[in-house]
């Protein structure tokens, strides 16, 4: 089945907001197994919205808009879906409910009057009720098309989304949809697809999407099949292949993120950890600390920006520094090393680099970061060059890191 997506908003036309919600709604579509060709931004215009929803009704099965349901004149996401529909609208007794409900468990008593236009709903549509706002989402049919209307904000978004409409999608198609996601760390997008390029070409059911992360690249393979059994009986097969392809790059193919893959890794293991960053300035640590359960084994982040912090907290040589620079492995593998004896862990990463735009040379270019993981008594450097600005610079550094911790205790090569 074809979806698409209409975001409606003048504010995401200019900018003033990131559309986080097609990024959500797109993985999300994806992993139901739902074809997405099309997403517009309409802003808050009657005729363009109006012309849009004719478009998308014309060639996709299912259209979701999201935002422009709220009590003021400028939201008429509803309105302008029953226009095209030729649907009146009509109060909805267990929206005003809801709604006055809402309004009795929060600070504000008195009901806005403009507040009841969102109890009024397209006639027949069903409704998808709110538990976090006070604009229900609506599922409205026009012959063989579903339209889905949603809120803007995330937070009442994704709740209904996951709880609501998933469950409406999965039953409204013919076969269950099944997938799992390989995450992979320490490869490039270009050279995963290069490796995965015959097995793209030659897929019909199941199929493999990749999708590119800060310094990961995702694999989510998805079949269809009678049932969830069935299902993954089709994806097992590709999953041993993509783990033949990528060995120890592939992290997890659960549904986790790299920083629980540490922090569990190391659970298991018993072993404490301590980090030392300089150019990433505590991005790491905040990383580790995401994960609920981290204090068993992260122990202390040391932020030593100034030559002299490296000095004073993490025992680097004056020498060292003079002699190297602070960006170096000279001076990473120090951190590393001094952080680990400071703090009595059994492991500590050393981060290292010039994020810039400003401090390169020729000989020390932007983006050059140096990464230390002191282990079993031996300290590991390497060196990278990361492209992009400062911010995905130090995101790409953070990641490396985390992927240099699980391969030290897994003793792999580094």
């Amino acid at each position: 089945m074809v979806v698409e997506l209409i975001s409606v908003g003048t504010e995401l036309l200019l900018g003033n907001i990131v559309n986080t919600n097609a990024q959500y709604l797109s993985e999300q579509c994806a992993s139901l197994g739902l074809s997405l060709y099309f997403q517009t931004v309409v802003g808050d215009n009657k005729e363009r919205l109006e012309s849009t929803i004719e478009l998308a009704i014309s060639r996709s099965d299912i259209v979701i808009l999201t935002g422009g349901l709220g009590p003021t004149n400028d939201d008429i996401t509803k309105e302008s879906v029953a226009n095209v529909c030729g649907l009146p609208l009509i109060m909805d007794e267990a929206t005003k409910k809801d709604i006055e409900e809402y309004f009795k468990n929060s600070i504000y008593k008195e009901i806005p009057e403009s507040n009841w236009k969102q109890a009024m709903i397209p006639e027949g549509a069903i409704t998808l009720k709110n538990d976090n706002g006070t604009a229900p989402g609506l599922i409205v049919k026009k012959g063989k098309k579903t339209i889905i209307l949603l809120p803007g904000p995330p937070n009442e978004l994704y709740p209904m989304f996951q709880e609501k409409v998933i469950p409406y999608l999965t039953q409204s198609q013919p076969q269950v949809i099944t997938s799992t996601t390989v995450k992979i760390c320490g490869i490039g997008e270009s050279q995963v697809e290069d490796r995965i390029k015959n097995l793209i070409e030659s897929q019909e059911n199941p199929t493999i999407a990749p999708y590119a992360k800060t310094g990961e690249v995702h694999l989510r393979i998805t079949a269809k099949a009678v049932d969830e059994k069935e299902g993954k009986k089709l994806i097992r097969p590709v999953v041993q292949k993509l783990k033949r392809k990528f060995g120890n790059f592939i992290y997890t193919t659960k549904e986790e993120t790299l920083e629980e893959v540490v922090v569990n890794l190391l659970k298991k293991e018993n072993l404490t950890l301590s980090t030392a960053e300089s150019c990433t300035g505590g991005m790491l640590g905040s990383r580790i600390v995401n994960v609920s359960g981290a204090s068993d084994v992260y122990k202390v982040g040391y932020i030593t920006y100034s030559n002299k912090a490296k000095r004073k907290y993490l025992d680097v040589k004056k020498e060292t520094l003079k002699k190297y620079g602070a960006v170096s492995k000279e001076t990473a593998r120090e951190m590393a090393k001094g952080g680990a004896f400071k703090s009595g862990t059994d492991i500590c990463v050393g981060i290292t680099g010039i994020a810039g735009p400003n401090g390169a040379t020729e000989e020390k270019p932007v983006g050059l970061v140096y990464i230390s993981c002191f282990y079993n008594n031996h300290t590991y450097v390497n060196k990278y060059v990361f492209k992009g600005n400062r911010e995905k610079i130090r995101q790409q550094a953070v990641t490396k890191a985390l992927d240099t911790i699980r391969r030290c205790v897994l003793n792999e090569t580094i």
